[in-house]
């Protein structure tokens, strides 16, 4: 009968690993959609500062091809 004590403690033990380890699966699921949504976010602030910097960029050459001191149209000083 001391058999009886020994299984139904391993059966106890297993159970008790199946919760715990539910409970790890849980949390990482979370913690991955958490990772996914902060790494789409700052794929996106990338996204906006590479647009910002090719603007700048455009605008720093077409200063340039008309001159720094002149207006686009020619009319200076109006």
């Amino acid at each position: 009968m001391s058999y009886l004590a020994s299984a139904s403690l391993v059966v106890l033990g297993l159970a008790l690993l199946v919760v715990a380890m539910l409970r790890v699966a849980r949390s990482l699921r979370g913690l991955a959609a958490a990772n996914a949504s902060t790494r789409s976010r700052f794929a996106d602030q990338a996204g906006l500062i590479r647009a910002r910097l090719a603007a700048l960029g455009v605008a720093v050459a077409q200063r340039r091809r008309i001159g720094w001191g002149r207006q686009p149209g020619g009319a200076e000083g109006r």
